[in-house]
């Protein structure tokens, strides 16, 4: 479980980082991923002390570190950009802490170069961590930024870099919550259909965006509806074992809960089979994003929200066994 999930509690201060490592143990999602920016108030200067306050923590809890989450902050100067030895530099940083927390997996923003990575691959392989650059939308697992790191990966034969998928590339419907915030900033009912079609349909964005903005003379939150098309997309479930080897985590993104636990956006009932399919052994920490969706209407209820996407998981991991399991073990 990402701590981001509870990011609605934690800036209201109706939750601390314990809080959220106690809820997570309390429903079984015992691996934690760490945004060290967000959570840890005098990163990137911790203390031996402090990294074993956190690492006691956790533990107190029957929980453990699964993944840490890194930033690289290239824009720092307002009159240049991080040279590349200072990309270099901060994330030799982020992997030292990562190694001094024991976390063993790092998710590395999308935009970080492959050549970068491979200058840091030696450093990732004395700490043993790996590097998993976040396949996020609109970027997907075929994208030829992505396949670049992976070709990096093979070059330097190493186990040490490779991708970490973000489950938002697998929007098959459009999330009901996106659609209701939009109507109530002035979308009409019948252009948000529109757009929820187009999407069903997985028309090419550009030309909703079109068809909504001049045709149909959209108005400012309609507009702004189909342009969400751009990040919205619907890789192919079946290819996610082909790219198995080069990842051991996966952020589990998820924008809402329906009551049945079930996910009415995200393909969790296909993706979750070819995981299992595959004999992929890492973890999926939840990652829940739709407190900005319904903050203006009602409470954010984090918690609730993550408890029901695990209670998914459950069912869909066993399901993906009993039809997977006997050949995985044959």
């Amino acid at each position: 479980m990402s701590l981001y999930s509870f990011q609605e509690e934690m800036f209201l201060g109706r939750m601390t980082v314990e809080d959220c490592v106690s809820f997570a143990a309390s429903i079984g999602a015992k691996g934690i991923e760490v945004l060290p920016e967000q959570n840890m108030p005098t990163f990137p200067n911790l203390t031996d002390a402090q990294v074993e306050e956190w690492k006691e923590m956790v533990a107190r809890h029957g929980c453990h570190f699964t993944a840490y989450d890194m930033f690289l902050d290239t824009k720092r100067r307002k009159d240049r950009l991080m040279s590349d030895d200072e990309q270099v530099e901060s994330i030799k940083r982020d992997l030292l802490l990562c190694n001094r927390l024991g976390i063993r997996n790092m998710r590395v923003l999308v935009f970080v170069r492959p050549d970068i990575l491979g200058r840091c691959v030696p450093y990732a392989e004395e700490m043993d961590v790996h590097m998993g650059v976040e396949v996020h939308a609109p970027w997907h697992l075929e994208h030829a930024w992505i396949l670049r790191t992976i070709e990096e990966a093979d070059r330097l034969n190493t186990k040490h870099l490779g991708i970490l998928p973000d489950m938002g590339i697998f929007m098959k419907h459009y999330p009901p919550a996106f659609r209701a915030r939009f109507e109530r900033q002035g979308a009409r009912p019948e252009v948000a259909q529109f757009i929820v079609d187009q999407h069903e349909a997985k028309i090419m964005c550009e030309y909703t965006i079109y068809e909504v903005a001049v045709k149909m003379g959209g108005n400012k939150a309609e507009i702004a509806m189909a342009e969400t098309l751009r990040h919205a997309p619907y890789a192919n479930p079946k290819r996610i074992g082909d790219y198995v080897p080069y990842f051991r985590h996966i952020q589990a993104k998820f924008y809402e809960m329906n009551e049945d636990c079930t996910d009415p956006a995200i393909a969790y009932d296909e993706v979750i089979p070819e995981l299992v399919k595959a004999g992929w052994e890492g973890t999926l920490s939840s990652e829940y994003e739709g407190n900005r969706w319904i903050q203006d209407v009602h409470e954010v209820d984090s918690r609730e929200q993550v408890r029901r996407q695990h209670v998914m998981f459950e069912r869909l991991i066993a399901d993906a066994e009993t039809k997977f399991g006997a050949k995985e073990q044959a």
